[in-house]
């Protein structure tokens, strides 16, 4: 019911402001807000839900757009697909407005606009949210087996809105790894008509399921079609990492910064890889501005503030560190059993203490992250923290003993991957002692595997899962961890004690699996996926 519904209008003229909300009110909106910056009206939709949003694209002397905002909100996993996202804006604005509301499943409108034009919008969008009612509610309290088994149903019957189904069920058939599903859905989208987010989202299930080479055609030719789409870049920023060539993902996500000048998580995605693979003062600069525009929000991720304050050290800026280091602080404060923010705040104080010549303080603290590295909760991205914090005690030439043995430690586990093992490389650059041991020991694990591979093919895939699994239960490592489960899953019937056997693999995953938040590019364009009030930090 209208009557009852939380409405926000955010628009920084005022007539246009006022006009939109009289226009809410008419049509029995009980409760109209109004905010007059993006910043203002994301903190807003950051802690209350609404249950519809009109939202001005432009914003005067602002680089955030209402579109960054509302992007950044969704892959924030803060908008709740219930809330209905009407985006208003110019002529000139049309191209990128009609093509993110398509996507996000809300509407838009050109201006000048009538009034029955912006209730026609609503109307259309509440029709669509009531028919898709039953898949949102289980997704928005984190069923995704059920939302998903509820999207194919629609699908199969080709119920009403089902390709606002399909969208929804591919979507959360990729956040399942379940990528020849999620493939499928997008087919039947493309059936039907080219759109640009579902050849996206084709391309991401071809990466998803190992079609680097696949993934990278199909977004080469999106891009020709459409220079202009913010997310293809993200996602083929990701591909091309993964194919070894760091420069090129830093052009394309260098493009999608330039197109969305105002968009926190795009800003700190560049600014990540910038750090470890392109220039340090264009990284500097994208964190800096990545902090000014979202440092308050819950879209801001603090590990943005850990490389700022590592490069605010490299310049020697105490001001700078020490910025970052109580930000971190002040974030861990009101969440102190967080793990991740007590290893951000950790290497933050390392900097710090080697800043003021406290180095005994220094070598305490970074001999106990250390002793860190096998706990189930030390990810690939504290790996990464670690080696580049490592690289420069290392370049104070302060001496820790025994480093070595516990950077094997390090790299057994956390190199799954080429991409991966070249990033750990890339933290490390300064220990050039240190860049060998990782590729060496990556290296090991690959071979290790293809030895398994050749046991599976030689009828003895039990040797081989056996093999894998001693040594993942002593490196933790997912790679092998995922090999042995792919094994016996390929060849259970001829493994007599394959269920105890995947016993011991279920353990694994559920302590260790999450060994690799790696760099993230190219996640899920709209969030659709994503339960509402999920903090990032």
């Amino acid at each position: 019911m209208l009557s009852n519904a939380q409405a926000l209008v955010i628009d920084g003229n005022p007539a246009s402001r006022t006009a939109l909300s009289m226009m809410l009110r008419d049509f029995g909106v009980g409760n109209v807000q109004q905010a007059i910056r993006a910043p203002d009206a994301r903190r807003l939709l950051e802690h209350r839900r609404f249950d519809l949003v009109v939202c001005e694209y432009h914003f005067e002397n602002q680089a955030m757009t209402g579109q960054d905002m509302i992007d950044d909100l969704r892959l924030a996993q803060l908008l709740p697909m219930s809330t209905i996202v009407v985006m208003v804006s110019s002529e000139a604005a049309y191209a990128r407005v009609a093509e993110a509301a398509e996507a996000a499943l809300d509407a838009y409108l050109i201006k000048p606009h009538t009034q029955q034009a912006l209730a026609e919008r609503i109307q259309q969008a509440m029709a669509r949210k009531q028919a898709l009612k039953s898949i949102i509610e289980p997704l928005e309290r984190g069923g995704y087996e059920e939302a998903a088994a509820l999207c194919q149903a629609r699908c199969d019957t080709r119920g009403p809105y089902w390709l606002n189904a399909a969208r929804i069920g591919a979507e959360i058939y990729l956040r399942l790894g379940r990528a020849q599903e999620a493939q499928k859905m997008f087919e039947l989208i493309l059936a039907t008509h080219a759109l640009p987010w579902a050849r996206l989202g084709f391309a991401r299930t071809e990466y998803q399921a190992g079609g680097i080479k696949q993934a990278r055609r199909t977004l080469e030719s999106l891009l020709n079609d459409r220079p202009g789409y913010a997310d293809a870049y993200d996602v083929m920023g990701r591909v091309l990492l993964d194919q070894g060539e760091p420069q090129q993902a830093l052009n394309s996500l260098r493009r999608a910064c330039s197109l969305t000048p105002g968009s926190v998580a795009r800003l700190q995605k560049f600014g990540l890889l910038a750090f470890y693979h392109g220039d340090p003062a264009e990284a500097l600069d994208a964190l800096k501005r990545a902090t000014a525009l979202g440092i308050n929000s819950k879209t801001f991720d603090l590990q943005g503030m850990v490389l700022l304050g590592t490069l605010h050290f490299d310049h020697g800026d105490p001001r700078g560190l020490g910025h970052a280091l109580r930000s971190v602080a002040a974030v861990r404060a009101t969440q102190p059993q967080s793990a991740r923010l007590r290893r951000f705040e950790a290497i933050l104080t390392i900097f710090s203490a080697l800043q003021q010549r406290q180095l005994s303080e220094a070598v305490q603290a970074t001999r106990d992250l250390l002793a860190e590295i096998m706990a189930p909760d030390f990810e690939f991205e504290a790996a990464c923290n670690l080696l580049a914090m490592l690289a420069r005690v290392s370049a104070r030439e302060v001496r820790l003993t025994g480093l070595a043995d516990e950077l094997t430690v390090l790299a057994d586990r956390f190199a799954v991957s080429r991409s991966t093992a070249e990033l750990l490389c890339r933290a490390a650059q300064g220990m050039a002692e240190f860049e060998p041991l990782i590729r060496a020991r990556y290296a090991a694990i690959c071979t290790l595997a293809e030895d398994a591979v050749s046991q599976t093919v030689a009828g003895e895939p039990r040797r081989a899962v056996l093999m894998l699994l001693e040594r993942a239960e002593r490196s933790l490592n997912a790679k092998l961890i995922d090999l042995a489960a792919h094994t016996l899953q390929q060849h259970a019937a001829q493994i007599e004690d394959a269920a105890a056997l995947m016993q011991r693999v279920a353990a694994l995953n559920e302590r260790y699996r999450g060994y690799g938040t790696q760099v993230h590019l190219g996640g899920t364009p709209a969030a659709l996926v994503a339960p509402a009030g999920s903090a990032r930090h």
